[in-house]
């Protein structure tokens, strides 16, 4: 049987696993065809292009690629001012689908999610209006795509062009937001996101069947960190982060809390995400002897258990390593 040439990407922990970096490196290196967001707003993805670092809350990190025809699934939540400044800033004008489907994010919702003593007080929200949004869209009251007038000029079939460039062989990456532990059904409820984050869920609500996938990678980074209330599993004191260099701001600005990786929300992430395969990145941050490495076989031996280790437990092949800020500062293992 054929191969089909689609992969989802959806993070292994709560969100900040690198997958921007990932899938960037994915749209340059495998000249990725089409790259399909789902989820809204949210913490940012961090792509670093042309040498500067950039948050991306809504476009597709796959724009570093300039034949990347990018598209927004009809499950996304849309922050119109939020959209426009990160179309303007990277010049993707002429190759963003947006469904009309999609539902917007109004002010009101960012000022419910930011004065609700539950959503910003207990549960830490990001205070974009994500929750709010969600909620009126459940009720069918919310606005769509279809309804803004600066959105029409973007507005095409998502589930349409994304099948069919699957059907024409094309390569097709569906990019998924924060992490499964964030999910609203399998992650720490109450402490979670207004939506699901599986893979499952990625391919929902960009309009994708099962079948049509191929491939999915799940990413994690070589330490477990968090923003926001909730648990968090093994959870090291900030003096202790700050010692290890695991002191980390989200792209809200926020600091994120750390802990070791963990073994078993590892395993059980690949388990619900019928994950293929999965990148690790920041090993250079425990092993800094890793950032000169040109291949796998340079890293010093306790790199080597460690990521053996990790391949040990959740039993899918770690193709991709990070080992750098830098976009094309990846091991990639993929021919092995």
């Amino acid at each position: 049987m054929k191969s089909l040439p689609c992969t989802v990407v959806v993070g292994g922990f709560w969100g900040d696993e690198g997958k921007g970096k990932i899938i960037s490196y994915l749209a340059l290196k495998d000249e990725i065809d089409i790259c399909a967001r789902a989820g809204s707003v949210n913490a940012a993805h961090t792509v670093i292009h042309e040498g500067k670092v950039m948050k991306l809350h809504m476009i597709p990190s796959g724009f570093v690629n300039s034949n990347c025809r990018l598209f927004l699934g009809a499950g996304v939540n849309i922050h119109i001012p939020q959209l426009m400044k990160e179309i303007k800033e990277t010049k993707v004008e002429n190759r963003l689908g947006i469904d009309p489907q999609c539902s917007i994010i109004e002010e009101k919702h960012s000022i419910q999610d930011k004065t609700s003593a539950h959503l910003k007080g207990v549960i830490g929200t990001t205070g974009w209006g994500v929750g709010p949004a969600i909620e009126e869209r459940v009720r069918r009251t919310a606005k769509l795509a279809k309804d803004i007038p600066e959105l029409k000029p973007y507005l095409t079939d998502v589930a349409m062009e994304v099948n069919k460039a699957i059907d024409e062989g094309k390569k097709v990456l569906l990019e998924g937001t924060q992490g499964l532990y964030l999910s609203l059904y399998h992650g720490t409820y109450p402490y979670v996101t207004g939506r699901d984050t599986s893979a499952s869920a990625v391919c929902s609500e960009i309009g994708v069947g099962p079948k049509k996938v191929d491939k999915v990678l799940i990413v994690f980074k070589a330490y477990v960190t968090r923003v926001g209330a909730g648990p968090l599993p093994n959870e090291l004191p900030r003096e202790e982060v700050i010692k290890r260099g695991w002191l980390e701001i989200s792209g809200t600005g926020r600091e994120r809390r750390a802990a070791p990786f963990n073994y078993e929300l590892a395993k059980r992430a690949v388990m619900i995400n019928s994950a293929t395969e999965a990148a690790v990145t920041k090993l250079d941050v425990i092993f800094p002897e890793c950032r000169n490495a040109k291949n796998y076989e340079e890293f010093p031996d306790e790199a080597k258990k460690f990521i053996e280790k990790i391949e040990d437990e959740i039993k899918i092949p770690i193709t991709l390593i990070g080992v750098g800020p830098g976009p094309l500062q990846i091991i990639d293992r993929r021919s092995i």
